[in-house]
Parts: C-alpha cells; sequence; structure tokens
C-alpha cells in the first residue's frame, strides 16, 4: 500500500502528472519534457527526480552524449493502482447493489 500511496503522492502535482501522460505516448528525453510543458529545465529536473525517486519513472543515458538522458514510464506503479482501484471499486459495487436492493425491498412493502 505504501507503492501506491507514493504515486497517488507523485500524480497530487499537475506537472508530474502531465510528465506522465507525455511519457505514457513513449520516452523522451527531459529537455523536450520540458520544453512541451513550458518547464524550465531546473525545474522539470526537480519534477523528474520526485518521479525517479517514486519509481514511476525510469531514465537511460545515450553512449552518444552522457547529458542526455531518455525517461520512460514503468508499468509497475501503475499496476499496483490499477489493482487497488479495481478493490474500491469493488467494494463500492458490493455497496450500491446492497443498497439498491434494500431501496427495492422498501418500496415492495
Amino acid at each position: 500500500m505504501k507503492a501506491v500511496h507514493q504515486t497517488l503522492e507523485a500524480l497530487g502535482d499537475q506537472t508530474r502528472k502531465s510528465v506522465v501522460d507525455l511519457l505514457s505516448k513513449g520516452p523522451l528525453r527531459a529537455s523536450d519534457i520540458a520544453a512541451s510543458l513550458g518547464e524550465s529545465p531546473q525545474a522539470m529536473s526537480r519534477h523528474l527526480r520526485v518521479l525517479r525517486r517514486r519509481g514511476l519513472i525510469r531514465e537511460e543515458g545515450i553512449p552518444e552524449d552522457a547529458r542526455v538522458r531518455i525517461y520512460h514510464l514503468r508499468h509497475e506503479p501503475f499496476q499496483d493502482l490499477r489493482h487497488w482501484l479495481d478493490q474500491v471499486e469493488s467494494y463500492w459495487v458490493v455497496e450500491l447493489s446492497a443498497f439498491r436492493d434494500h431501496v427495492r425491498d422498501r418500496k415492495s412493502k
């Protein structure tokens, strides 16, 4: 459950959520992410660091230029989040079904 909490905490920031949206379309360089979102390289570096530390993204260097980093979305944290959301949804499906049945029973009396 700690991983889900960390994922939600990281996604609570609109810029980081936007980074995830961009990376869901494919890997990008940090400079491309910053330019797409209108962020300075320094600000983007901080957001990418948070996402990396929370395990939502991974970075990869390229042999041609050690300064360039390519960022990829990691699937595992989102699978954990999906699993948790499925559990919450399942709970509410049961609760709402019971409520519906209760209302029907009261109407039929």
